[in-house]
């Protein structure tokens, strides 16, 4: 059987560039056994639950939402719907105008991606002025059945730090709020685009009780 499978997912590296929100834990590995001085090849890996392309579980924003070990892996495999919004500026708001063209598709079990096209900048300074999505945007796909979205991006959410940051959580906290989880810091989102029927995998590590994990982050095309 062959088709094509698009890799929606960064590459974890200790030695290129990546971007990581700030304070967050970064990513490293250390080769504890080598060939040919022993017998086998063994890495010990260090990252946090948000590093790369990752996923972010109810409990990462809400107290007693559910983990990513718990959380219903049939709402992270399915249906896409990727919504280009690639002209967007540097922290340029996107608004309901953008996405209401894609609300014919919108419902319950679909994933909605969102195209910024700011993975190019991936491990540069400025990845973090990517534009943001409206936090109205994000209320109305809840009120039209869908519980998953993800970003090319850091956030879906304008980055904002420290005591500039929201308290409301913006997009994360409706979403997460609503039972759903968000995939941040995908990459080839815009290759998705000319698909007809695309599939979207964002299956996490299963880490007990945890906020999130990183994901290998894949679409194909398919009809479930």
């Amino acid at each position: 059987m062959s088709f094509r499978i698009i890799d929606l997912s960064h590459t974890l590296t200790a030695i290129g560039l990546m971007s990581t929100w700030p304070g967050h834990p970064t990513f490293s590995a250390t080769r504890t056994s080598s060939i040919p001085e022993q017998r086998s090849n063994v890495t010990a890996l260090s990252f946090g639950s948000h590093t790369g392309t990752h996923i972010d579980a109810p409990s990462h924003f809400i107290g007693d939402g559910e983990a990513v070990d718990v959380f219903d892996l049939h709402r992270l495999f399915g249906r896409a719907v990727v919504v280009d919004v690639r002209k967007k500026g540097p922290r340029e708001r996107i608004t309901w105008d953008d996405v209401q063209k894609y609300e014919d598709k919108l419902g319950e079990g679909v994933i909605v991606l969102i195209c910024t096209g700011w993975s190019r900048f991936w491990g540069y300074a400025n990845y973090g002025d990517h534009p943001f999505l409206d936090v109205d945007v994000a209320r109305k796909l809840v009120e039209r059945g869908v519980r998953v979205i993800g970003v090319d991006a850091l956030s879906p959410d304008e980055m904002k730090v420290g005591e500039e940051e929201s308290e409301d959580s913006g997009v994360h906290g409706v979403i997460l709020g609503a039972g759903g989880a968000i995939a941040e810091n995908l990459r080839g989102v815009e290759e998705v685009i000319g698909m007809e029927k695309p599939v979207v995998s964002l299956l996490p590590i299963k880490i007990g009780g945890c906020d999130g994990s990183p994901i290998r982050a894949i679409a194909f095309e398919g009809a479930i």
